[in-house]
């Protein structure tokens, strides 16, 4: 499997069900209501135009510049660990706002739990409309197809978001589910985002990386190429479980210029959003928990036994899904790096103020700017620990690469996330990572429920897969086996 993103239809249906899609888009959007036209179009700002209006609504001069990779600059990118941790002084996820320390699970429940949504909500992510509208989920095409050798029924959907109240933004989800067609029951579900080759077609193209400065050191040696071997959703099948992808950018785009577009410009009629409003991160949770009321519908999916995968910004999305929506039963978290599992605090790799950009801001709610302008990471009153932990009871893998390769998602960062949200697992009645020095390489952390493991490869899911199915076959379970056929007569 190459080291970018693994994760694809299989091909001989996929300019297939393209089609049937575009066709259904089509159709979905020519019939609008006729009185679209009596409504103010959506209002066009570029990035920087909008990151600049968020900075004035907050009062913010100036943010601080983040991490250079090139190795010559000021600012250059730490890959130091003992420069790591300026802040090496976590907020406690069982402390109250009030400085009472929590003792008990329903305390948790009833009062931190709460506490700690809400800093997420206000701060870091945004909050969710009450009035984000209903999606209608359409099976576009159905197709009997052969996945590692195992004969899947792969559906092809679009969810189509109500837009009545805005006609003049459509947006339609963009789902996939295969699922073994010889189960003698609902099967678990593996759910991954990601941008399919189809839909990656119909997107512009990303710039070529700019060639480095005069006199820049010459680039390390790229990581070990990852062994060919079964991709993941073979391994998948091969345990008798479904597999499906979701489209992220088909649920809100991934840039500031479109945040008067998807889901959260349609919830606010095309007008800019308000600083606590949703980010990009939060949109794409929401349309992962909108493909689980699916698969609650769908008698081929046992839907209590739905998993999240999430690759580098993908795999932000999903800590966020998990962390919000508590019907999903296990998650594996790749490489997410900065605003997903790695700490905030920490200085390693990418920074927050990378995140503050006119190229990424548009992730997180307008009020997080503040932490790269007037305030530090050491003033945001949450960090990824407590998102991790609000994933608890339920376990979570975290994976990442070696720093050749992978080290501006910082594994360790993300290692220590996940050994803060421990206490919180203790609490109530699992087990944490066992152990707070962070591990060699390719050494599996999987006997708690909150897992670890770092792979010797680049920015690639690919190696940890079989490792995060062993550690997910202690909770997830499908139905028996179907018995063989009867021979034939002859056979």
């Amino acid at each position: 499997m190459p080291a970018t993103r693994s994760i694809r239809w299989t091909l001989c249906s996929g300019m297939l069900a393209l089609s049937a899609v575009v066709l259904a888009i089509g159709a979905h959007s020519s019939a609008q209501p006729q009185s679209a036209g009596a409504m103010p179009p959506p209002v066009q700002l570029t990035s920087a135009q909008d990151h600049q209006r968020e900075m004035d609504l907050l009062h913010i001069a100036t943010l601080r510049r983040g991490a250079d990779q090139n190795p010559n600059s000021p600012n250059a990118t730490n890959y130091d660990e003992s420069k790591a941790n300026p802040y090496p002084n976590l907020p406690d996820p069982l402390v109250l706002n009030d400085g009472k320390r929590v003792k008990t699970a329903k305390v948790w429940w009833t009062k931190r739990r709460p506490e700690i949504v809400e800093y997420f909500d206000r701060e870091v992510y945004g909050r969710v409309p009450a009035n984000v509208p209903k999606v209608n989920w359409e099976v576009v095409s159905t197709k009997k197809e052969m996945t590692g050798g195992v004969p899947v029924i792969t559906k092809n959907l679009i969810g189509h978001v109500d837009n009545s109240s805005y006609p003049l933004i459509t947006v339609d989800i963009y789902l996939s589910l295969s699922t073994p067609a010889n189960a003698t029951g609902p099967v678990p579900v593996m759910m991954a985002l990601d941008i399919t080759p189809e839909y990656a077609a119909t997107m512009p193209k990303r710039p070529p990386r700019p060639a480095p400065p005069p006199g820049a050191p010459p680039e390390p040696p790229p990581p070990p190429p990852v062994p060919p071997g079964p991709t993941w959703q073979e391994q998948v099948v091969a345990r008798g479980w479904g597999y499906a992808i979701i489209v992220p950018p088909s649920v809100q785009p991934d840039n500031g210029a479109g945040l008067t577009s998807g889901i959260i410009g349609l919830v606010n009629k095309g007008q800019p959003r308000k600083l606590d409003d949703w980010g990009v991160l939060r949109a794409w949770a929401w349309g992962a928990s909108r493909a689980l009321d699916y698969f609650e519908t769908d008698p081929a999916v046992d839907a209590k036994q739905v998993g999240l995968e999430g690759h580098s910004r993908d795999g932000k999305a999903a800590l966020v899904a998990m962390a919000y929506d508590q019907r999903f039963a296990i998650a594996y978290i790749s490489s997410s790096g900065t605003g997903g599992a790695k700490l905030w605090r920490r200085n390693f790799g990418e920074l927050l103020e990378n995140i503050e950009g006119t190229g990424e801001y548009h992730w997180m709610a307008g009020n997080f700017l503040k932490y790269a302008g007037p305030l530090t990471p050491n003033d945001i009153p949450v960090d990824s620990h407590e998102l991790i932990a609000l994933c608890a009871p339920r376990p979570v893998f975290i994976g990442a690469g070696t720093t050749l390769g992978d080290g501006w998602a910082d594994a360790e960062g993300s290692f220590l996330a996940a050994v803060g949200a421990g206490p919180v697992y203790k609490l109530l009645g699992k087990k944490d990572l066992g152990t707070s020095v962070f591990p060699p390489i390719e050494t599996p952390l999987i006997d708690g429920d909150v897992a670890f493991r770092q792979h010797i490869y680049g920015h690639t899911p690919a190696p940890n897969w079989p490792t995060f199915l062993t550690f997910a076959s202690r909770y997830i379970k499908g139905p028996p086996a179907a018995p063989p056929a009867a021979a034939s007569p002859g056979d």
